[in-house]
């Protein structure tokens, strides 16, 4: 029998399809569950090239969620220069970067000890 697929699981394939839906690159997915003291189950990282691109993947993610189930991000930070923006969905926590803030704070040397799988995509 086939285990059920968990609400954080949809969460985390539409969250990735929102970001491939407007070419966000470089996507990485950091499973924090074996972390103590973690207030999230996983991150979502990824870069935009610019400005425009950044707040272009905010919103396609913002959209697939809302549209296929019918969630909101309960908090959301960084909207205003969009060189790093936080979507909070509680377990699962997504950052987009332009390319030279995400170097600059270096989130993937942070969470060294998580287990990292990135994300396929053609851009």
């Amino acid at each position: 029998m086939a285990k059920p697929k968990s609400s954080e699981d949809d969460l985390i394939t539409n969250i990735i399809s929102g970001i491939d839906d407007v070419k966000g690159i470089d996507i990485n997915l950091f499973d924090l569950r074996d972390i103590d003291n973690m207030a999230s189950s996983y991150f979502i990282i990824c870069t935009g090239r610019s400005n425009t691109h950044v707040n272009a993947i905010v919103s396609s993610v913002k959209k697939k969620v809302s549209k296929v189930l019918k969630e909101k991000p309960y908090n959301s930070e960084g909207n205003n220069n969009c060189e790093w923006v936080l979507l909070d969905y509680v377990n699962v926590v997504v950052h987009v970067f332009q390319k030279k803030i995400r170097e600059y704070y270096n989130i993937e040397g942070l969470w060294g000890d998580a287990k990292n799988i990135k994300i396929a995509s053609n851009y």
